[in-house]
């Protein structure tokens, strides 16, 4: 049994910001990319190879005369489904902008058909010289995609547009542009998302404070990377892409017999919804008078997810739990999800701490993803990167059983 792991190559560029590639480097293997660092030899004044090699578990060489037996420009050329050049200097750029071959990045590049994503870091005044926007220009007419330097203060002691991107909007920019292809091409997608509500009467309801972002961000990344989508939305008041099909549901076993309907005919279900747990076990036919509002007896709902599980085929299922207070309670947070996850025959789950209201209705998000045998943290990161991440440990999930 293999395990799928996507093959990036890390370019580094002889800039001070080269360290903080370390982090982009461990946060591309958080999001489940194989990384192979290939700096220039200028660059190693900043970082070395030890500490690349120690980060990436892999070899690492700076010239086309290291290592010749494996012809590492063509081998890793071939092994790469995409590049990311970060910190890329206006040396580099120039270089790689002329078709210049005169270390093992820039032989690598040549060689290698895949995407390319440059990230600048430089001097303002470097950044605005005719030469680099023209060559820029060029790169770009080429189809390789570059981002435009944040604006903020540099080591020089100057401030002005040319400072190194933050590392999340580097994956941000990655996965949404650089990997948005086909690799769920032929596949059908199927994500809740939202809040269920349980009537009480005509005017009330049991509810919760869900906005239907996490589901929507997955629908979406699936569907730039190929996949049929089928969003089953509970109560969601957002802009949906009309090439995602919407089923809209209010409660749930609304939400129960349109998943079951749908689940069979599916490869990938994301349960991102949040589903209320129980219901009025006699919802009233007309708005119940404040006074007699002194008790609401419950019901417990079915477990959607259970549910479906019994007739799970070969679906690769994922999960989520919302939890408060995870942080004072790491460890056993974490074994109560995963034993959630197991009871109700999921493949993965990711653990948001909701504490104070956080995560619901915000664009980013933060958590565990969960599996049999691991927990890994994700750090603060908007929503539209772990939907990109849960997808691609969706398709890890889905190279294992094959």
């Amino acid at each position: 049994m293999t395990t799928h792991r996507r093959e990036i190559i890390l370019g580094v560029g002889g800039g001070i910001a080269a360290y903080k590639s370390c982090d982009l480097l461990r946060r591309l293997q958080d999001y489940g990319f194989n990384v192979t660092v290939v700096p220039t030899p200028s660059s190693l004044n900043f970082v070395g190879k030890a500490t690349w090699e120690a980060l990436s578990g892999r070899e690492v060489t700076a010239s086309v005369f290291e290592s010749v037996d494996q012809v590492r420009h063509v081998s890793l050329a071939k092994l790469a489904e995409a590049i990311i050049i970060a910190p890329a200097t206006a040396d580099l750029i120039a270089r790689i902008a002329q078709g210049r071959a005169d270390d093992l990045l820039t032989n690598v590049i040549l060689a290698c058909t895949s995407p390319i994503l440059i990230v600048p870091a430089m001097h303002p005044a470097m950044w605005s010289n005719p030469a680099t926007i023209e060559n820029v220009r060029i790169l770009r007419s080429r189809g390789i995609l570059i981002m435009e330097p944040e604006v903020g203060a540099l080591t020089s002691g100057d401030s002005g547009k040319g400072r190194f991107p933050t590392t999340e909007s580097i994956i941000e920019t990655f996965q949404s542009s650089s990997l948005s292809g086909d690799d769920l091409r032929g596949k059908r997608v199927l994500v809740t998302a939202g809040g269920t509500r349980e009537a009480i009467d005509p005017v009330r309801f049991i509810g919760n404070h869900s906005s239907g972002k996490q589901g929507l961000a997955i629908a979406e990344a699936a569907l730039h990377r190929g996949a049929q989508v089928t969003l089953i939305a509970a109560n969601v008041d957002i802009e949906i892409d009309s090439r995602i099909k919407v089923i809209r549901v209010e409660s749930a076993h609304e939400m129960l017999s349109k998943l079951e309907k749908a689940f069979q005919d599916s490869d990938y279900l994301f349960m991102a919804a949040a589903v209320a747990d129980a219901r009025v076990s006699n919802r009233a036919d007309g708005k119940i008078k404040k006074s007699n509002l002194s008790s609401i007896e419950l019901i417990e709902n079915p477990d959607l997810l259970q549910n479906l599980s019994s007739h799970k085929d070969k679906q690769i299922v994922i999960a989520f739990a919302a939890e408060t207070q995870v942080s004072d309670n790491e460890g056993d947070a974490i074994e109560q999800a995963r034993s959630k996850m197991l009871r109700k025959g999921a493949d993965f789950i990711f653990l948001n701490d909701v504490s104070h209201g956080e995560i619901f209705g915000s664009d980013e998000t933060r958590g565990w993803l969960i599996t049999a045998h691991n927990a890994v943290e994700i750090g603060r990161t908007r929503k539209k990167n772990l939907a990109n991440l849960l997808i691609n440990n969706a398709l890890q999930s889905t190279h294992q059983l094959s």
